[in-house]
């Protein structure tokens, strides 16, 4: 089976312009408390549909699976988690769900949203020359397993100041919980944004693996020439074993990235600025061989305390 890659479904609505964009995601949890994970989970299957340049999310469809003996008030912490993303953070709602028990916890769900169908940026259709636009910095794999090592074996982690790993355990969840919708909200706010050539979100493939599937059905390379990284995270990804260098440590409800026009991109870098995105311009799209990303050997490496 072969065509392109994206990030959701889109199907068409008869007599309409419009088009219906799904995403269905679920996942085992990665932190403790309950109505944190929640809002990872929201955060996690709205950006999907949020990459597909959708400004609004009509409503999500929860999916929850617990073990027999789970006590309701975690079970119930995750949906509120759920709830407080989906109201409070981009203005929607739980539209329904299902419940199950399981042995594997699993959280996530449905979301939807409906666009105009020539307003969707695909994550394909990147042109020679475009500058790459990233909105969160990584690392969200090594920080994570930090937290987890922190609880369980802390001695792992005596040379590290433990303010300052709680700092960045800190950060990687506000950059989980952090919806991507205000920068779909810019792109909208543009007459014409077709100097936005192709976009995705950042997750499981990492900035490398995100960045080769934005490459598809091309002749087109990239090339990775800055890095923004939550404190800590490098060092962490290399003692705890993950890898970084190669940016394919895994994400989970990262930031977007951008494949702009060189003649927009820094007045759209600083229109995501000034509606308080960060955004750090990382790559160029040249045409060394088709489907390659590399990493510069001159890459340079930004350590981000803030978002």
């Amino acid at each position: 089976m072969t065509g392109d890659i994206e990030d959701a479904a889109v199907l068409p609505i008869p007599n309409s312009e419009l088009v219906l964009v799904k995403n269905l995601d679920i996942f085992t949890p990665i932190i403790d408390e309950p109505d944190i994970m929640g809002e990872i989970a929201a955060c996690n299957v709205t950006n999907d549909v949020f990459a597909m340049n959708v400004p609004e999310i009509s409503g999500m469809l929860v999916f929850l699976a617990v073990q027999t003996i789970t006590p309701d008030e975690i079970s119930e912490g995750i949906l509120k988690g759920i709830k407080h993303f989906m109201e409070n953070k981009i203005n929607s709602q739980i539209v329904g769900g299902h419940t199950i028990y399981s042995e594997w916890p699993l959280i996530g769900g449905e979301a939807s949203g409906f666009v105009h169908k020539d307003n969707i940026i695909p994550k394909g259709g990147v042109k020679k020359g475009d500058k790459l636009i990233l909105t969160k910095p990584i690392g969200i794999q090594g920080v994570m397993a930090a937290y987890r090592v922190l609880k369980n074996m802390p001695e792992m982690l005596n040379e590290y100041s433990i303010s300052e790993l709680k700092a960045s355990i800190r950060l990687a969840i506000k950059v989980m919980t952090t919806p991507n919708q205000n920068v779909v909200k810019t792109i909208h706010s543009y007459e014409n944004f077709s100097f936005i050539h192709a976009m995705t979100d950042v997750t499981g493939f990492g900035l490398a693996g995100h960045t080769r599937e934005m490459l598809q059905n091309s002749d087109f390379s990239a090339l990775i020439e800055r890095v923004p990284y939550i404190k800590l995270a490098k060092k962490l990804s290399e003692d705890l074993g993950y890898s970084f260098d190669d940016c394919q440590c895994h994400e989970t409800a990262g930031g977007m990235i951008l494949s702009v026009d060189p003649m927009m991109v820094e007045d759209f870098s600083n229109t995501l600025s000034s509606n308080g995105i960060t955004n750090w311009i990382v790559g160029t799209i040249d045409k060394t061989e088709p489907g390659l990303v590399r990493v510069s050997e001159n890459v340079e490496s930004i350590e981000v305390t803030k978002i």
